[in-house]
């Protein structure tokens, strides 16, 4: 059942940049993968990706279901609200991962630790 037809004109379009600028967002952020160098630096950028473009997609989901229904939808909130904090959560457990195995390795890529002194 498609109920694009019932969406007005200048929903429609609202909807349209919103998905549009989030998927952008979300790319730009995946780009992040191929340009930067080690993982440190490549972890990042999909992180905010993620979380910036799904929240627009999000907007865009809330304003098109609310003037389809008539009614405010906010159980997409639900959906923002997990991405927002699985997102960070999941950066932190494998940016630690890789900082332990790296020192229990010896590499020399290895971020200093909090308030150790750097070679400036």
């Amino acid at each position: 059942m498609i109920q694009a037809p019932d969406l007005p004109g200048w929903a429609a379009l609202l909807v349209a940049l919103l998905v549009v600028a989030g998927a952008a967002i979300t790319l730009v952020g995946s780009f992040g993968l191929l340009r930067l160098k080690s993982f440190y630096e490549r972890v990042h950028s999909p992180t905010l990706g993620t979380t910036a473009g799904t929240a627009l997609i999000i907007l865009g989901s809330m304003l098109c279901f609310s003037v389809v229904q008539t009614k405010p939808l906010v159980h997409e909130l639900l959906i923002a609200l997990l991405v927002t904090l699985t997102t960070p959560v999941t950066l932190m457990m494998l940016v630690r991962a890789a900082i332990y195995r790296d020192r229990t390795s010896g590499s020399e890529a290895v971020p200093p630790a909090d308030g150790a002194p750097t070679d400036s």
